[in-house]
């Protein structure tokens, strides 16, 4: 069982930056890959990053690469996204998910596909 808590979320001008963090507890810190995605509203749930178990294999959409950057410590049970250059188009409800079970090459970007979910963290960016 994995429980998962994110943080960081707040409100911030466009160009501006922000570090959302996931924060793991209960049996175990996920010994897969895990990701973040995000929903704004009237859409559907959006992949954005995902990252192996050791953090040395990253993933981005098309529409975040070259600004956000996902890592983990794993020493501390946490999850981050460092989101840079916001635009309004970011602007949206931030999840970290966990999978169960392991999870390969595009099936990484699929939210069906994860088992565990933080309950998420709102980013609005002002423009």
């Amino acid at each position: 069982q994995v429980q998962l808590v994110e943080s960081g979320g707040g409100l911030v001008q466009a160009g501006g930056s922000l570090r959302l963090s996931c924060a793991a507890s209960g049996r175990t810190f996920s010994n897969y890959g895990m990701a973040w995605f995000r929903q704004a509203p009237g859409k559907e749930r959006e992949f954005v990053a995902a990252i192996s178990y050791s953090g040395g294999t990253t993933y981005y959409a098309d529409s975040v690469k070259g600004r956000f950057t996902i890592s983990r410590d794993n020493a501390k049970n946490t999850l981050y996204l460092q989101l840079t250059s916001l635009k309004s188009e970011d602007t949206a409800v931030y999840y970290c998910a966990a999978p169960s079970h392991p999870v390969y090459d595009r099936g990484r970007t699929y939210a069906r596909n994860y088992d565990y979910w933080g309950q998420g963290t709102q980013v609005t960016v002002a423009s």
